[in-house]
């Protein structure tokens, strides 16, 4: 089974999970919608909110046929399936691709068991990230920025073909553990 990428309406991709598990059996078709926990200051207190990983998608895993595409396009709020032109179906002239391995290992990789990416405590040394444990822990390569102050850290992923920077919340340890 791969995984592709439903593009939604924005803000709906909670709408469109539910249709999704209403619609199909998790043994048919797995989907997720990744999130991520940020702390955000709003006047003198932090907060952890909770974001969408990439806003205006669902991911799915699925075994595609020209069925399960037509069932999977007639659901609410649901626009399309996203494509980076490597697949082609004769009806209507339909275009969806999977996402590559690559891409979508180290997305799975960060969410765990879970939808939600959880804050990975790390520490400075010399100016390099050490993750000591979460989500990040075995990802340090993806890190690109530590913001102190807003305790987040910028990591980059590939996504459709496409690199993204994204923020996840981290705890700062002032030594290892």
């Amino acid at each position: 089974m791969k995984w592709y990428a439903i593009f939604v309406e924005s803000g709906k991709e909670e709408v469109v999970q539910k249709y999704l598990r209403l619609y199909f059996n998790e043994q048919s078709l797995k989907s997720i919608v990744p999130k991520r926990l940020v702390p955000e200051k709003k006047s003198g207190m932090v907060y952890n909110v909770l974001k969408n990983f990439f806003p205006g998608y669902v991911l799915i895993q699925t075994e595609m046929t020209n069925e399960m595409f037509h069932k999977i396009k007639k659901i609410p709020r649901s626009l399309r399936l996203v494509n980076n032109g490597s697949y082609y179906t004769q009806d209507e002239g339909a275009y969806y691709s999977s996402i590559e391995e690559k891409e979508i290992t180290p997305i799975l990789q960060l969410m765990g068991n879970g939808e939600v990416v959880d804050y990975s405590k790390v520490y400075l040394e010399n100016s390099k990230v050490i993750v000591e444990s979460g989500p990040l822990k075995g990802l340090e390569g993806i890190i690109k920025k530590v913001d102190k102050h807003k305790n987040r850290a910028k990591i980059f992923l590939t996504f459709m073909g496409v690199e993204k920077t994204i923020d996840v919340g981290i705890e700062i340890l002032s030594k290892p553990l």
